[in-house]
């Protein structure tokens, strides 16, 4: 693996793997080079194979990934500037660090920012992604083959979105978790043994995402499609729907997300 590397990934985290594994997976082939202090047993294992290049001396790259969370933007900032030159295109996948602060941050106006979610480690994520004024629509297509291993890819959208995605789409899978533990909870209160209960919550959710999933239909006509007026299901959704039920506090849920990418955007300077 001679030469200069043409991408390099710092930050190999759950994200930053799934991504380089799918990389790894593409052709053409890329020379892939990963910096992690903390490697993970599949990143060291696809260095030793000589896959990838760990940890390897900076040179300028084609394509810089930066994978890690936000907070660590700014110290790792002046050792991720080593790997950027003239024609580096820079893709950010780090929560509420705006376009200008990178590129202030790496000397450089080629910065797309992107927000992927949790899905993305099997591939059945979605991303959505803003892009500095004035890249190319080669910078673009580039950046949607990149981030095609975590699953769908949306954009170049206005960056100011990129909050509301963030609370909608970058963390949702949190709000489902947490329904699927909620619901074996309220199972167990029900009466329901405790492994029974997980098993039913987790199967439901599961399997009313893969019917979404397949179905043409909006979420509201599969709501309706399951409810029989005066029946056990309307019953429970006169409760989840009341004026302070689940529509309420989803959009309060989501507003504060938006605040908190917000803040780390300040954080950030």
């Amino acid at each position: 693996m001679a030469g200069a590397p043409s991408l390099v990934l710092f930050g190999a985290g759950r994200m930053g793997a799934a991504l380089a594994r799918g990389w790894l997976k593409a052709k053409p082939k890329r020379v892939i080079t990963v910096i992690e202090p903390n490697p993970s047993a599949d990143v060291s294992a696809w260095a030793e194979a000589g896959k990838i290049r760990l940890n390897a001396p900076p040179a300028p790259a084609a394509i810089l990934v930066l994978a890690v969370k936000p907070q660590a933007f700014s110290g790792i900032a002046e050792a991720a500037s080593a790997f950027v030159g003239p024609k580096t295109l820079v893709v950010s996948i780090m929560a509420g660090v705006r376009i200008a602060q990178i590129s202030r941050r790496l000397g450089t106006a080629r910065v797309v920012r992107a927000m992927p979610n949790t899905p993305g480690a099997i591939g059945q994520g979605i991303t959505v992604f803003s892009a500095a004024p004035g890249l190319a629509a080669a910078d673009l297509e580039t950046t949607r083959g990149l981030l095609e291993p975590l699953g769908d890819v949306h954009g170049p959208v206005d960056e100011q979105m990129m909050s509301a995605v963030t609370a909608l789409s970058g963390s949702g899978p949190a709000y489902l978790f947490l329904l699927a533990e909620t619901m074996a909870e309220a199972g167990e209160s029900e009466g329901l043994p405790r492994e029974l209960a997980q098993r039913l919550a987790r199967r439901t959710v599961e399997g009313a995402a893969a019917l979404m999933a397949m179905s043409p239909d909006s979420p509201e006509s599969l709501r309706r499609a399951v409810t029989s007026p005066g029946g056990t299901t309307q019953a429970a959704l006169d409760i989840l729907m009341d004026t302070g039920g689940m529509p309420r506090l989803l959009r309060d849920a989501l507003r504060a997300a938006a605040t908190r990418d917000r803040q780390l955007s300040k954080e950030a300077d």
